[in-house]
């Protein structure tokens, strides 16, 4: 599997709401390791993903590559430091929090794309609470010399959760209505409690 970034104008790259990923699936006719260094193509299958969708696989990346550096045994810090500078740091160009206030500032009018808003405010829930057991993980770590990094790096974590919280706490109303409407039956206390087994 290969994937290649583009976007509808034909560029390879383009801001977040313009940027799609082609996945190409390649299957071939033996397994890999094999004795020819070439190998027949039998299938090929091609998904198209759209921005909001690369959006969601990007902050699983990142969601992952906290979560990694975090329970890495044993620890490393600089990997953890650079994980955790990359997610919460404030010069990161369309980091989290560009990619939160571009797809979920506002509920989308396509119905189709709810579950896509939703599972990316989630994803976001996910890497805040990531980001919290890497800045208790890297403080552990750190010696009496980076304590002041260790600051900066929560000041940084603060203001990121502060932005995010509008945005991550917001819901579409369409997905919390109730299928069909409740109603109260009281039948059943008319039954002769033989019927009922009481």
């Amino acid at each position: 599997m290969y994937c290649t970034p583009f976007t509808l104008d034909g560029r390879a790259h383009g801001d977040l709401h313009e940027q799609f990923k082609r996945k190409t699936i390649l299957t071939t006719s033996h397994a890999f390791p094999y004795i020819k260094t070439r190998i027949n193509v039998i299938h090929k299958e091609e998904i198209i993903l759209t921005p909001i969708e690369v959006a969601i696989e990007d902050m699983q990346k990142k969601t992952q590559e906290l979560a990694f550096a975090t329970h890495q045994d044993p620890a490393d810090p600089k990997m953890l430091q650079m994980v955790l500078q990359g997610s919460v740091g404030t010069t990161v160009n369309q980091g989290p929090l560009e990619v939160a206030q571009v797809f979920l500032s506002e509920i989308p009018n396509d119905p189709k794309l709810f579950r896509h808003h939703n599972k990316l405010r989630l994803c976001f829930k996910d890497f805040t609470k990531r980001c919290e057991d890497a800045l208790r993980k890297n403080k552990s770590l750190i010696g009496p010399d980076q304590k002041e990094y260790q600051r900066e790096l929560e000041r940084n974590y603060h203001r990121l959760k502060e932005a995010l919280q509008p945005l991550i706490n917001r819901k579409i109303p369409q997905l919390y209505k109730a299928v069909l409407p409740v109603t109260c039956h009281r039948w059943i206390f008319d039954f002769p409690l033989s019927l009922t087994g009481l």
